[in-house]
């Protein structure tokens, strides 16, 4: 990654500092990649997460350094009362002394505000990254007075940004709504996989066995694992899939026990990675994601497999398009088990459409696309103060 950057000239020539509330792991590639790309460094601020929140974090970077905050979460993390104060922040500011600074554009994390105000102070420039800023939906008198003063202090906070950088196009639609000039804003498709190295997998164009549906993620019930066992359950004899479960998480004895009784031949494999979980990659017809979050969807279309997406937060639109795999609304299983029927039925077309998903992480969603986008606002940026 970091050779592919230097090749192409594409480097922030300064130190970077990057506040997140925590560093998940599958942010790891990412933050490796963004360090390469820093001439001068990349100093990561981050803490741990919140009680009862099924995050993996990560300690160590190879690229870059972690500087630990002491976290100190007020409510629980899912309640819309919640607010963050991350200890150290200045002192941390003081001793690494970034040229920019990238914060999550989230205004809840109450210190980031004198994070900013002290780049402010110094003339140096503070990029905003996040998902983007979904409409409130209040639905009370009370609750639409808390959701307007909720909305002027997200757009002060946002326009407090010299620029913002979003996960998806929705995203940056999302700060446009809220008034945010056009020319400051940018979309780094949310991306955790590389560029692919290898040559996409090559699968005939004939099942001759029974195909294969994967899925790969946490075992919680957002993920609707339990919609996944009724889709295949309700599909023609014919079109029922070898379904292989491939993580671990509280839901997992739930889940195993309803597909003992709906649908007994999904394998439930446990957490894999490396080489175990390439396996199962390699062996899948159609990778399917039933529920809410989970980017393992980028890693499937880097071994060529077309993709069943449930809509979410927008970055999912980005990655599934009409020529390698199907958006279906969440909670909603006849739509699930019409893309699942309509997708086992044409191995040819599913075929094609896996080729098409190698094409779209190969050349448009990937970690090293999603650099090039925060080092062309950095220069941006930098060449402007």
């Amino acid at each position: 990654m970091a050779d592919t950057l230097v090749s192409s000239g594409k480097l922030f020539h300064g130190r970077l500092g990057l506040q997140q509330r925590v560093l998940p792991a599958y942010r790891a590639r990412f933050f490796d990649c963004l360090g390469s790309a820093c001439t001068d460094g990349l100093s990561v601020f981050a803490g741990e997460p919140g009680p009862n929140e099924s995050i993996t974090a990560t300690r160590q970077l190879i690229k870059a350094d972690i500087i630990q905050s002491h976290n100190r979460h007020f409510f629980q993390v899912d309640s819309p009362f919640y607010v963050l104060w991350q200890e150290g922040l200045i002192e941390w500011l003081e001793g690494w002394e970034p040229h920019a600074l990238v914060v999550e554009a989230n205004p809840r994390y109450l210190s980031t505000r004198r994070a900013i105000s002290w780049m402010r102070a110094r003339g140096r420039p503070v990029i905003g990254w996040g998902l983007g800023a979904p409409p409130f939906h209040p639905t009370t008198v009370t609750a639409r007075m808390i959701a307007t003063m909720l909305e002027r202090i997200r757009r002060n906070f946002l326009y407090s940004c010299d620029a913002l950088i979003a996960y998806s196009r929705r995203g940056a639609d999302q700060f446009r709504a809220l008034g945010i000039p056009g020319e400051r804003i940018f979309v780094a498709t949310n991306a955790v996989a590389s560029r692919p190295s290898d040559p996409a997998p090559n699968r005939p164009d004939s099942i001759t066995h029974r195909p294969v549906v994967l899925f790969v993620g946490r075992l919680q019930a957002r993920k609707r694992i339990d919609n996944l066992l009724r889709a295949c359950d309700g599909l023609p004899e014919s079109l029922q899939p070898r379904l292989i479960i491939v993580g671990d998480g509280p839901a997992r004895t739930d889940y195993q026990n309803l597909a003992q009784s709906i649908y007994p031949q999904a394998e439930f494999v446990g957490q894999k990675r490396g080489r175990e979980l390439q396996e199962y990659f390699l062996r899948a017809d159609l990778f399917v994601l039933p529920g809410t979050g989970g980017l393992a969807v980028q890693e499937a279309m880097a071994y060529g497999l077309p993709a069943i997406v449930a809509q979410g937060d927008g970055t999912q639109e980005d990655l599934i398009k009409i020529g390698n795999g199907w958006l279906v609304p969440p909670d909603d299983l006849p739509a699930l088990q019409q893309a699942m029927e309509e997708a086992l039925s044409d191995p040819v077309k599913l075929r094609r459409m896996g080729a098409e998903s190698y094409r779209i992480v190969s050349e448009e969603v990937n970690v090293e696309n999603m650099v090039s986008v925060f080092v062309h606002v950095l220069n941006k940026l930098i060449d402007i103060v």
